[in-house]
């Protein structure tokens, strides 16, 4: 493998940039798990992580309905305002999630006894929910886990990870800065129990979900485990208010996109001059967030030499956050071909974590059976 590696010996910090071509060998497969104080993080983001950034913003606002993908809330602000989010009266799915993770983290990890593995978890963002599976496993046997990060930010990426060091020092970190709907195939290939938190597979049509399943299924083996956060379907009120909170944190995090945008790729917008819009569709079973512009505006993005005119109220449709039954759930991870191992939820059934594996040729067998009998 070619990369440059940047050594800072008291964290035990290794930087390795991966460069095109690169084909993954030596990260992925399980490296040696060892004791100590040991941060490695290594970047997949190249050059092509901008170009695909200019061409999504290209297509997006060229479309009828004028949009802009989700993953570009989370620059550094984004990323401290979702924090923000999570701590607001009104948003339920992250105390929901935690409070699953206290009753279920015990019987999650028994994954990891006798035999160790690699604890994988995509978009990592704040470790609040990784401390609960690692806080029911004896500290002695943190040695044999090694925690695989994958976010996009290299900051949050490094924070974070650097405050799990203080807190468990046997811990062995590969950190990996990715975007994981494109890098799936960079992850270690060996035992592993992969998490993926927050019901963040909402942000996902139905084909993208089933394509992004898919690719995690291509590199789980017959023993390993996919841990997937689901929102669950529940009052309209609950929903709407989640994304509506009084103190306008969601607002702002809405807004942000646009000022992400203006950093990136030169541009003008005005992020105050559109309204935070966030309501229930029922028929796409989802919440769709917008920005309504409250007066026709011309937004130039100096990198892509254009301009766009956008009329008063109309919208960018910025994020779909679906909401999912246990009957809507078990058709996508057919369509995967994924099974349910286990599944975790909380008493009102507002959020489910499902614990995974992959669907045996019998299992299919018998599920294209049920499929027709019904």
């Amino acid at each position: 493998m070619n990369h440059t590696g940047l050594e800072l010996g008291e964290m035990g910090l290794e930087i390795l940039r991966a460069y095109p071509g690169n084909n993954g060998k030596g990260h992925g497969e399980s490296l040696p798990i060892s004791q100590g104080r040991h941060l490695k993080i290594v970047s997949h983001l190249n050059g092509d992580h901008r170009e695909e950034m200019i061409k999504d913003i290209q297509q997006g606002m060229t479309k009828p309905q004028k949009c802009i993908p989700p993953k570009y809330f989370y620059d550094a602000r984004g990323s401290e305002l979702f924090e923000q989010i999570c701590m607001t009266p009104e948003y339920y799915p992250t105390k929901t999630e935690l409070s699953i993770l206290d009753r279920s983290a015990a019987a999650i990890m028994q994954f990891f006894s006798p035999e160790g593995g690699d604890l994988i978890e995509l978009g990592s963002g704040a470790n609040q929910k990784i401390r609960k599976l690692l806080d029911v496993v004896n500290p002695s046997e943190h040695g044999w886990i090694r925690y695989v990060p994958v976010d996009i930010s290299q900051n949050s990426l490094l924070e974070s990870a650097t405050e799990l060091l203080n807190d468990y020092p046997n811990l062995e970190i590969l950190g990996v800065l990715a975007d994981f709907t494109r890098h799936i195939g960079v992850l270690p290939r060996g035992r592993k129990l992969i998490t993926f938190f927050g019901s963040t597979i909402g942000n996902l049509t139905e084909e993208e979900a089933v394509h992004l399943l898919k690719r995690i299924r291509s590199i789980m083996n017959p023993g390993d485990r996919f841990l997937l956060g689901m929102d669950m379907l529940k009052p309209l009120d609950v929903i709407e208010t989640a994304y509506n909170d009084r103190q306008g944190v969601t607002r702002d995090f809405n807004r942000n996109i646009l000022d992400h945008l203006n950093g990136e790729l030169n541009g003008n917008f005005n992020s105050h001059d559109f309204d935070h819009l966030a309501f229930f569709n029922p028929r796409g079973e989802c919440v769709e967030m917008h920005l309504r512009a409250k007066c026709a505006v011309t937004v130039r993005l100096g990198d892509l030499a254009m301009s766009f005119d956008i009329r008063k109220g109309e919208t960018l449709h910025t994020e779909i956050s679906r909401k999912f039954s246990r009957e809507s759930a078990d058709r996508l991870f057919r369509k995967a071909g994924l099974s349910v191992a286990r599944w975790f939820t909380d008493p009102k059934g507002w959020f489910s974590l499902v614990e995974l594996q992959v669907k045996t040729l019998e299992q299919g067998l018998m599920m294209e059976r049920w499929s027709e009998a019904i």
